[in-house]
Parts: structure tokens; C-alpha cells; sequence
């Protein structure tokens, strides 16, 4: 069959090796893609969210199966608009529809959701402009630090976390009044701040039936140490050392089963991936958010431990037959190192020459934030390549990956070279 990616990242070159090893694959488009997209598949100059565009492509080129990568497009309905259109009904659309997008495109749906299904999250509230005065006496009820999150899309930049009370309070007005993450904080979800170590767990679900595919771990912040600035992610570690099977229970028990019940209970359309953001605080596994996709850098951690055929798992959802197919996983452990723009995730340079991909032994190279130009490949990102490897435990598999990120140079490259250090 041919098969059509959107997304122009590392987890959709990871998704691209994984789908080209399945025999049932004919043909693979990625739109837009990069230049490691552009050398394994087709890449096509679409964009994600122009739905009008994408339905002349597949059904020109005969696209049976439509793998969306990122959020925006789901959030924006591209699945109720495969689903309703007669000439794109019969086509495999791997992602949820606007209703199912909402666990990610509206913080305060996500937690409205898990109230109502039992699932443990944080205690929160909900505040617009108007109700700002509530927001900053609903602040002086907690204990720093202070958790703000935008309620819509902020790009995984519209989480804030604040010692200072007052800092907090400010901080709130910036988001409800001055508009700092745009339309995505024109509400804002203000939420206890759990202590504890993060992880992610992802599933893989036609609605009714699901996979828990493997755990990961990613590295959000810029500087070692997990300081500075959120990013999109700097690296990422699967499995998670410290999930044992009593704590991966917990998560299967607590929070998948309540959550695909709970989508089955609302009469939710949802044929897609989960992506559960936990923190494990003592021994207890709490939600911190929902992701309608998968991660990215996780994706290039999770999909090469998966030895089973990928386009198989994926046709299995329109049927509602995921049950029907068998998920298999690698013991060995996945460890990908993000190199990324001098700058990030602030102002950054594009256009870099990158050199030494030819001298990569043993690893993956997954492209996330890269072009071609004039034969050579460029960067064109703040996140420019993800280096993963496989290792018996996490320090061989990143050693592998250190190995390789110094055979690769671009100007201004930095990569973190703690991975793993909250791990030990």
C-alpha cells in the first residue's frame, strides 16, 4: 500500500525507517519531511494542516493509510475530515478525531477528563482574564512551586514553573492579560506541583482495544543538570530503569484502562497513539498530561525497540482488531542524544552545513530540524538530529550514541551530556 506521513521532524524520519522495513509498504510519501525523510521516502511539499491539499495528494497518488505525526492537524479535525468525506472514508487514518484531540489541545478537557474516569492527576483550577483575581487568591492557597500551564497548544513551551508566589501571580497576568503564549493561554490551568521523576508511557489504540508500547524517558530541559529552559526535548531513554513490573501495573490498572474505557464510555473516535505524561511520586504513578501523538525525541527511542510490523499494528485499527496482532519488544535498551542549534530554544541560527553523517558507525540517525541545499545538508531547525543506539542498559546505549555525536559537527552544535544522570 502507499502511505503518507505528515510531519517534517525526528519522530516522523523514525516513523518512516519503521514503516519501510513492513513488506506492505509499496510506496511512503512524508510531507513536507527532511533530508533524512527525503532519503529513505518521498517527501512532498504539503503543508500539515492544509487539509484541502492533502486530499488532492492521496487520492491522486493512491494513499491507502495517512500516519499523522504532529498535534496541530489533529487537534484541527483532519481525522473527522478523512471520516466524513466519502471519496477518503476507506482510507487509514492512524490519529483521533477533533474529539479525542482535545486530551491534548485543551489542558482543562485532559483534566475534566481524568475527574471524571477516576484517573490520578494533580488537584487544579481553571482561569480566564476575567477570573484573574481568582487565579493569583486560588495561588495563595498552594505550596511553591507554583505550576502554570496555557490550556491550548504552546509548542510543549506553555508550562510554567515558579518558586515565588509573587512571580507566580505576575506571571498569571502576563499569560491572561499580555497574551505571552498567545491564544493558546487565553485560559490557563493553575495545578498542585507534584514532586517526583517523570516518565512516559505510550498506547497504541483502535478505541476499544490497546498496546502498551514501550516506556521512555526524554530530557526537557536545555542545560545539564535539568536546568534552563524547557525545549522539545534533548534526548530520551527506553526503557525507564526504575519501572518495575509492580509500578507498570499501577500505570496499566490506574490510568490505560480507565483512559480507553474512558474513551469507549464518551463514544470517542480514537484510533491512534497515547501518550501519557506521568510522574511517579514515592511509589505512585500520577497523570501529569495527555499527548494525542506520539513523542518526540521518545518516538526515536520507542519505534526501533518494536520488532513487530508497524504497518500491520496500524491497519489493525480501522477493524477495531488490534487485539488480533502481536507486539513485540526488544529487551535491549534505546537511548537517543538530540544536537541542536546554538540558541536553542531561543533565537537560532538556520542553514549550518552539517558534516560527518558518513562516518556514523553502529547508531541511527533520526533528521528532525534539517533541509538540503545544494546537495548538502543543512540545519534548519532549533532541534537538529537525534543519535540513537541500542546498548545492554542505558549507559552502554548512550555511550554508543556520545561515540557517534562526536564524529558529527555543525557550527554552534551543543547536545547535553548528562543524559541518564537522574538514573544512576
Amino acid at each position: 500500500m502507499n502511505i503518507l506521513i505528515l510531519g517534517a521532524g525526528g519522530r516522523e524520519h523514525a516513523f518512516a525507517h519503521k514503516i519501510l522495513e513492513s513488506k506492505q509498504c509499496d510506496q511512503l510519501f512524508v510531507a513536507p519531511g527532511n533530508a533524512g525523510t527525503a532519503q529513505i521516502a518521498k517527501n512532498i511539499d504539503l503543508k500539515v494542516t492544509n487539509f484541502e491539499a492533502i486530499k488532492d495528494f492521496v487520492l491522486k497518488e493512491n494513499v491507502e493509510m495517512l500516519v499523522v505525526g504532529p498535534e496541530d492537524p489533529l487537534v484541527m479535525g483532519i481525522t473527522d475530515f478523512f471520516t466524513n468525506d466519502s471519496a477518503l472514508k476507506n482510507i487509514s487514518v492512524v490519529g483521533p478525531s477533533k474529539r479525542g484531540a482535545l486530551l491534548e489541545g485543551s489542558k482543562e478537557r485532559a483534566k475534566e477528563f481524568m475527574a471524571m474516569h477516576n484517573i490520578p492527576t494533580a488537584a487544579y483550577q481553571s482561569f480566564t482574564a476575567e477570573s484573574l483575581d481568582a487565579g493569583k487568591s486560588f495561588l495563595e492557597t498552594l505550596k511553591a512551586p507554583y505550576v502554570l500551564k496555557a490550556d491550548g497548544l504552546a509548542a510543549g513551551k506553555g508550562v510554567l514553573i515558579l518558586e515565588d508566589l509573587e512571580e507566580a501571580k505576575t506571571e498569571l497576568g502576563h499569560m491572561l492579560v499580555d497574551s505571552k503564549f498567545g491564544d493558546a493561554g487565553e485560559k490557563v490551568v493553575i495545578e498542585e506541583f507534584l514532586d517526583g521523576i517523570e516518565l512516559s508511557v505510550f498506547v497504541l489504540t483502535d478505541g476499544k482495544n490497546y498496546k502498551i508500547l514501550p516506556t521512555a524517558k526524554d530530557y526537557k530541559r536545555i542545560g545539564e543538570g535539568n536546568t534552563g529552559l524547557n525545549t522539545g526535548g534533548m534526548g530520551a531513554i527506553s526503557p525507564v530503569p526504575f519501572v518495575d513490573e509492580v509500578l507498570m501495573n499501577k500505570i496499566e490498572e490506574r490510568i490505560v484502562k480507565p483512559t480507553i474505557n474512558g474513551l469507549q464510555k464518551e463514544n470517542i473516535d480514537y484510533k491512534g497513539f497515547v501518550f501519557i505524561g506521568l510522574i511517579k511520586v514515592g511509589d505512585e504513578p500520577y497523570v501529569i498530561e495527555y499527548n494525542v501523538r506520539m513523542g518526540d525525541p521518545e518516538t526515536e527511542v520507542v519505534l526501533p525497540r518494536i520488532e513487530s510490523d508497524l504497518v500491520e499494528l496500524f491497519k489493525s485499527l480501522k477493524s477495531q482488531k488490534l487485539n488480533e496482532t502481536s507486539l513485540k519488544i526488544s529487551p535491549k535498551t534505546a537511548t537517543t542524544v538530540m544536537l541542536v542549534s546554538g540558541g536553542y530554544p531561543e533565537a537560532y541560527e538556520k542553514g549550518k552545513e552539517i558534516s560527518g553523517l558518513e562516518n556514523v558507525d553502529g547508531s541511527l540517525v533520526f533528521h528532525a530540524g534539517t533541509s538540503e541545499n545544494e546537495g548538502k545538508v543543512v540545519t534548519n531547525g532549533g532541534r537538529v538530529l537525534a543519535v540513537t543506539s541500542f546498548g545492554e542498559d542505558y549507559k552502554q546505549a548512550l555511550k554508543k550514541s556520545y561515540q557517534n555525536v562526536d564524529k558529527l559537527h555543525f557550527d554552534k552544535m551543543y547536545y547535553r551530556k548528562d543524559l541518564g544522570f537522574d538514573l544512576a
